[in-house]
C-alpha cells in the first residue's frame, strides 16, 4: 500500500503557525503513523520536533511573511508591502518549484496555516489545499489601506481556490473561503508532569505565585525586568535567552521544552497577542494577561475571544514598560461566556486528513 505523503505549509511569521500547526501534524502522525510529513516553514527544526514526537521531513521555504516586525509589538509596514510585491512579481517561479516537489514526491494533500499561494500551489499540482487559521492575511493587510488594499484582493483571490478551510475560534470572518468547518481550539499539550518539572529546574513557589512570561518567537524588546524585584517570593519564568540573572527569574533555556509545558505551575500567563498562546492557555484554564497591540487587526479578535472565555486582564503597552506592575496583584476579570469552549481543533483536523489520505 502506498504510503501516504501530507505537505504542510505555515505562515513564517513569528512561531504560533508552526507551533499550533506542528500540534495538529503530531495528531495526525499518532492516528496514522505510517504518513510521511513535509513540514514546510522557515521555523527551525527544533521547535517542529518540540512538537512532533515522529520523524518528519523539513523543507525550509518562505513563500509568504506575515508582518515583518522588529519584535512581538513593532511592525514596519513599508518592509512588508515591499516584501509582499517582490512575492508577487516572483509568485509563478516560486508556484513552479513547489509543485514540481510535490509532483516528485507524489504528495495527496496540502494543508497550509495559512499562506495564500499554497491554495496556487495546490490547484497547478491537481491536489486539494486545505487550510486551517482564525483569520487570513488578505484581513490583516486590508485594514491598513493604501496600497495594501490591491495586496490583499490578491491574496483573497488565493484564498479563494483553497478546497476547505478549518475555522478556529477567536476568528474573523474570512469571508474569501468558499467552504468552512468551524472547529476547537488547537494546540500543544504538556508533555511534562509537574513534580519532574519542579525537580528539574528548583521550583518551589506556589501556583498562586508563580508566573510565566512568553512574547513569542519575536520577544519583546526591553521588558522591564527590575519589577521583578519587587515581588521577591514570587517565581517567574521566561524563555527569553537575553534576560538577566535575578534570584526569582527562571530562564528556561533547554529547547526541548516549551511555555505549555510550564503553564500547569503557574496561576497567570503574561503574553502580548497571540494566538497560539492564548489557544494553549485556554485550554488548561490558565488565566491571562496580555499587553494591547495596536494596528493589528487580529488582536481584538484575540482579545475579544479571553474575555469571553478566560480569565484575563489587558494592559497597555504603557502599563507594562513603564508602570510598577501593579497588574500582578489586581484581580483578574471573569470570562463573559461561562460555557466550555470546544478543544477538539487538533482531533477534527487530523481526523479529516487521514480519512482523505488513507
Amino acid at each position: 500500500m502506498k504510503r501516504p505523503i501530507l505537505y504542510i505549509a505555515m505562515t513564517n511569521h513569528g512561531f504560533g503557525h508552526a507551533t499550533r500547526t506542528a500540534a495538529i501534524a503530531a495528531q495526525i502522525q499518532k492516528l496514522c503513523p505510517q504518513v510521511l510529513l513535509i513540514m514546510v516553514t522557515t521555523a527551525p527544526r527544533w521547535l517542529l520536533e518540540s512538537y512532533i514526537g515522529g520523524d518528519f521531513i523539513h523543507r525550509p521555504r518562505a513563500y509568504d511573511l506575515g508582518v515583518v516586525q522588529t519584535d512581538s509589538l513593532k511592525m514596519d509596514k513599508a518592509t512588508t508591502l515591499s516584501k509582499l510585491k517582490a512575492i508577487k512579481q516572483d509568485q509563478n517561479s516560486i508556484i513552479a518549484s513547489e509543485v514540481n516537489f510535490i509532483r516528485q514526491n507524489q504528495v495527496q494533500l496540502i494543508l497550509a496555516d495559512i499562506p495564500f499561494l499554497a491554495a496556487e500551489i495546490a490547484r497547478v499540482a491537481g491536489i486539494p489545499c486545505w487550510m486551517n487559521s482564525n483569520f487570513g492575511w488578505d484581513f490583516i493587510y486590508r485594514e491598513w489601506g493604501g496600497e495594501f488594499i490591491e495586496i490583499a484582493d490578491w491574496i483573497a483571490g488565493c484564498y479563494a481556490k483553497c478546497d476547505h478551510l478549518f475555522r478556529f475560534p477567536f476568528n474573523e470572518p474570512m469571508s474569501a473561503f468558499p467552504s468552512i468547518t468551524d472547529v476547537g481550539l488547537p494546540g500543544g499539550s504538556p508533555h511534562f508532569k509537574i513534580d519532574e518539572l519542579r525537580s528539574k529546574w528548583g521550583i518551589c513557589s506556589s501556583v498562586d505565585k508563580t508566573i510565566l512570561m512568553t512574547f513569542g518567537g519575536l520577544g519583546l524588546e526591553k521588558i522591564p525586568y527590575h519589577n521583578l524585584k519587587r515581588y521577591p517570593d514570587w517565581q517567574f519564568i521566561t524563555f527569553d535567552r537575553d534576560a538577566p540573572d535575578l534570584p526569582n527569574l527562571l530562564i528556561v533555556n533547554d529547547r526541548k521544552y516549551r511555555p505549555v509545558d510550564f503553564m500547569p505551575l503557574c496561576s497567570r500567563v503574561i503574553s502580548k497577542p497571540g494566538f497560539s498562546t492564548f489557544a494553549e492557555a485556554t485550554k488548561l484554564d490558565i488565566p491571562i494577561i496580555s499587553v494591547t497591540r495596536e494596528g493589528f487587526a487580529e488582536a481584538k479578535f484575540l482579545h475579544a475571544g479571553i474575555e469571553n472565555h478566560n480569565y484575563h486582564k489587558l494592559i497597555t503597552p504603557q502599563t507594562f514598560f513603564e508602570g510598577n506592575w501593579d497588574f500582578l496583584s489586581e484581580p483578574l476579570k471573569p470570562p463573559k461566556n461561562p460555557r466550555t469552549i470546544a478543544i477538539d481543533g487538533n482531533e477534527k483536523i487530523a481526523q479529516a486528513v487521514v480519512n482523505y489520505i488513507s
